[in-house]
């Protein structure tokens, strides 16, 4: 009999909750029929208030069934166009089915309607019904959470693997946010949901990056296990002829391909994970927005479900077609502001890029956040998330100001949001937030000298030279994210994938990262080849003041003639002092690399000012060695173990993700291994010179107890004094299972 009664009395809320929703849509279709001239609820000769009740009453409710019934099958049937069409598309398509509900409408008296009025219509009562749906729903706190235990239960039936007996694990990747910046910003007061996390639940501490401290290598590495043989966000490989770029779709397949059969296992997210917004799936079943399938074509890119998932709803397109034209506006006026002000050091932030900024900010983010909160409700155990906001902005604005200042407040909203949907959730939660590396200030190469990279090589190769110096596009991963939405080919993108033939050098950049290489020369050239053929172009790259060191095959160069052997203990780490302990080990390691570039460029590093002078166009960069690029975070609750003293490379974040996602009773399942499997490292490409190189595998032993600087916070973090235990949501006593 209870039972039963519960059962009438969840159904008597849920007609409530239908009829208040009629009512409210019903009285904004009449204030938009008063507000607009040419819209109209009534007869031409005139209706009394009651029969234009009536009216708006009949129109809002066939518009809200045909919105309930249609569009899902709709948006679904639309889901192979262009993810940027499909939410321009939305307005027309709910427009569409606004004219269908007034058509409806008895005796003609919702006719009237002009198909652009009707799109407007259309967009406030979805916006409006949506809010208010949402509001009742949050309201009701019993029924919200009958709701999302039949979303999980209805999974479940589809097939799912229910929820494990531990807490499940949600990786959130603040893209390109440094270890200071997070400290600062949650101090500061810009992210007071990590603030509070700090002072209650969780505990933070620096990791350092490789040599190649950009997304492509770090993400990898997180997600995959294996950063080998990436020495780079952009390089040539001689064994096919390709430059391999990590924001390239068919390139992060390859590289996902590789670390695969590298590690023979499918990743960190093989057991009941998703993957929200990656350059990488980490074996994850459950994809959106997931570069390295975003070059399938049809429905075996599952990658673009999470645009369906979000703009099935048509109040999610209104609120962020919205915020994407207020986000593009806001990005005009800072660069109009940055320009007025004379502000240096500045970047182009003209032509498509407020667009990008805005797809980057705004699109991106509201589908990746959408897309974990169904993981949530759904209680999946592994959820990876990457939020690219700030790195995009930084990396044109610079990594510290008024601009991205506004992303770290409004990411960490996004944070809140995903907490409190955590709540109610059917399975607990903890969360871990971390970077994939940092961004290090200054003005650009060409900015600071009036040449790029390519001009100074060609320069000491005795080529010509443009008297117009070129300028080298920012390589930003959102960009690469807006082309695959836009289902762009992937070769189309601008960047030359196969160079001409000919002797000319390959000259590619990675943020304050240059790659020389020469495609006519087989296997990797030597110092005595390059100084024989350009008997000028190593002195001249070393000794420029804009450049820090060179590496040439197992040989770090600086300036003045300096030079160290990177197999002669504590040489090489003596010239490289200046960028901080571990730097002849990161170089050492990429060295070993088969596809590591003729000629490695750091730029100049200031460690007074930690400034760097990227070779592409951004003014906050990342991809080599020097300042706050090569210091992500790791964030994580208290009930999870401590991820030791030092954490160096992403490969070593991977294995703490890894114990913990054991400690949660979620162990991960490896590829079964084969007897023909074999490893690429055992057959090296031709330009691979395996006897002036470490092992494959190789980490010298170099590290120091730790690598903090005497003006950092302690690597540990400890929590404040006082700090509660537990962790965010609270764990409610479970206790890690460390035997498994």
């Amino acid at each position: 009999m209870g039972r039963w009664r519960g059962r009438w009395r969840a159904a008597g809320g849920a007609l409530v909750r239908v009829l208040l929703v009629w009512a409210v849509s019903t009285l904004t279709l009449l204030v938009l029929a008063g507000l607009l001239p040419d819209f109209r609820l009534q007869s031409a000769d005139g209706d009394s208030v009651t029969r234009v009740g009536l009216t708006a009453a009949w129109g809002a409710g066939a518009f809200g069934l045909l919105t309930a019934l249609v569009w899902p099958v709709v948006v679904r049937a639309l889901l192979l166009v262009p993810a940027l069409v499909l939410g321009l598309l939305v307005f027309f398509l709910n427009g569409s089915l606004l004219l269908m509900a007034l058509s409806l409408i008895p005796d003609d008296r919702g006719a009237a309607a002009a198909p652009e009025t009707a799109v407007v219509v259309a967009a406030v009562m979805s916006a409006v019904a949506s809010a208010t749906s949402t509001a009742l729903a949050v309201r009701d706190d019993e029924a919200y959470r009958r709701r999302l235990y039949r979303l999980a239960a209805r999974r479940r039936r589809r097939g799912g693997p229910p929820p494990g007996g531990g807490p499940g694990l949600v990786f959130l990747q603040l893209d390109g946010v440094g270890y200071r910046t997070l400290r600062r910003a949650a101090a500061e007061g810009l992210m007071p949901t990590v603030a509070g996390w700090l002072e209650h639940s969780h505990r933070v501490m620096p990791w350092r990056t490789d040599w190649s401290s950009q997304t492509g290598a770090s993400q990898l590495g997180i997600l995959h296990g294996s950063t080998f043989d990436v020495p780079a966000f952009r390089w040539y490989e001689k064994d096919t002829g390709e430059v391999m770029v990590c924001n390239r779709p068919t390139s992060a397949a390859e590289l996902q391909r590789r670390a695969v059969a590298r590690t023979r296992d499918g990743g960190l997210l093989t057991l009941d994970g998703a993957s929200r917004g990656n350059l990488f799936s980490g074996g994850a079943d459950q994809l959106a927005l997931v570069l390295s399938v975003a070059a399938r074509r049809g429905r075996a890119n599952r990658s673009r479900a999470g645009y369906f998932a979000y703009f099935s709803d048509p109040a999610n397109a209104v609120r962020t077609a919205l915020s994407f034209v207020a986000e593009a506006g806001r990005e005009i006026g800072q660069s109009l502001r940055s320009r007025l002000r004379d502000e240096h050091p500045r970047v182009a932030r003209g032509g498509l890029y407020p667009l990008i900024r805005a797809f980057a900010t705004v699109v991106e983010r509201d589908v990746v956040v959408s897309a974990v909160i169904g993981d949530l409700l759904a209680g999946r155990s592994a959820v990876y998330a990457d939020l690219v906001a700030y790195d995009e902005v930084a990396h044109h604005s610079g990594p510290h100001g008024r601009d991205t200042d506004r992303v770290l407040a409004r990411l960490d909203r996004s944070l809140a949001l995903i907490a409190r949907v955590a709540e109610h959730a059917p399975r607990e939660y903890r969360f871990v937030l971390l970077s994939d590396h940092g961004q290090s200030p200054g003005e650009t190469f060409l900015g600071r000298y009036g040449l790029a990279l390519e001009d100074l090589v060609r320069a000491g190769c005795g080529l010509p030279v443009s008297r117009r110096a070129g300028r080298t596009r920012s390589g930003a991963e959102a960009r690469a994210a807006v082309l695959a939405a836009l289902h762009r080919p992937v070769e189309e993108d601008g960047e030359d994938a196969r160079p001409g033939p000919g002797p000319d050098p390959v000259v590619l950049a990675s943020g304050n990262l240059g790659l020389i290489s020469f495609p006519a020369l087989p296997g990797r050239a030597g110092r005595r080849w390059i100084e024989r053929a350009h008997p000028a172009l190593l002195r001249t790259l070393a000794d420029h003041p804009g450049v820090g060191f060179l590496l040439v095959d197992g040989e770090v160069l600086g300036p003045g003639g300096t030079s160290a052997r990177l197999d002669v203990p504590g040489a090489a780490q003596e010239l490289l002092s200046a960028y901080g302990p571990g730097a002849a080990d990161a170089v050492r390691r990429t060295d070993s690399f088969p596809h590591v570039a003729d000629i490695m460029v750091n730029s100049a590093y200031d460690p007074r000012t930690g400034t760097v002078h990227a070779f592409e166009e951004q003014i906050g960069s990342h991809g080599g060695l020097g300042g706050e690029q090569g210091r992500p975070f790791l964030m994580w609750p208290t009930d999870l173990s401590a991820p030791g003293p030092d954490l160096v490379g992403a490969e070593a974040v991977h294995e703490v993700l890894r114990r913990w996602l054991r400690e949660s009773d979620g162990p991960q399942v490896p590829l079964p291994a084969r007897p023909d499997d074999h490893r690429p490292e055992e057959h090296p490409p031709e330009n691979h010179r395996p006897e002036e190189r470490p092992p494959e595998n190789h980490r010298p032993e170099e590290h120091p107890p730790n690598d903090h600087r005497p003006d950092d916070h302690p690597p540990e973090d400890h929590r404040p004094e006082g700090a509660a235990n537990g962790t965010f949501p609270s764990a409610a006593g479970a206790a890690p299972d460390e035997t498994r």
